[in-house]
């Protein structure tokens, strides 16, 4: 995997007492330098045990959209996929991680997958095909999603680790790109901008 530059004075502790968790701060920019929000920002530590499976675990039909776009659940987790929409949908995906087909189905109606193996599933619909989404799985407690602003916070134990960053527009493998970090016991703060 390539190494995700950082930006000088990166990293920088912030203000937390060192028995509790350390919040982690990271902001993604594209290679232009706005934000990117729909990433997902995760943090592999040796020795943290995955997370358990808590759901409900929801992504809608609604609009005629996938809602929210990308989902975050950790392995073992089943989603529920319900039908909002007055239209019948056929919600399907190839991914390799989770490969699936749900047959149509009109409104109210709900079916649900289990996602056993880590990675990105895309979604999509075999009537609707401007329809698309993400599932992502994965093996860390420590993953979410950028808001808005390319921005997300997650509290971790200190340690070193690795530093993810998924996105569909990244040219990768796996559309991620990684680099090694360090969570001090007050925390981390880091501002991750993708490559052209």
């Amino acid at each position: 995997m390539r190494q995700l530059p950082v930006l000088p004075l990166a990293f920088l502790l912030l203000g937390a007492p060192a028995a509790v968790a350390a919040p982690v701060v990271v902001q993604v920019q594209a290679a232009d330098g706005t934000p990117l929000p729909g990433a997902v920002v995760t943090l592999t530590m040796p020795g943290v045990a995955p997370p358990v499976p808590r759901g409900p675990y929801v992504m809608k039909q609604q609009n005629i959209a996938f809602a929210p776009h990308v989902l975050v659940v950790p392995v073992g987790a089943s989603v529920s996929f319900p039908n909002l929409d007055r239209v019948r949908h056929h919600v399907y995906s190839f991914s390799a991680p989770k490969r699936f087909d749900l047959k149509l189905y009109g409104r109210e109606d709900d079916r649900s997958i289990a996602f056993d193996r880590p990675g990105a599933v895309a979604l999509g619909c075999n009537i609707h095909d401007a329809m698309s989404g993400v599932v992502f799985v994965t093996a860390t407690p420590y993953a979410a999603v950028t808001d808005a602003d390319g921005r997300v916070r997650m509290d971790a134990g200190a340690g070193r680790g690795v530093l993810a960053v998924w996105h569909p527009s990244i040219r990768a493998a796996g559309n991620t790109l990684s680099q090694p970090a360090t969570v001090a016991g007050s925390g981390l703060a880091t501002v991750l901008r993708l490559r052209r």
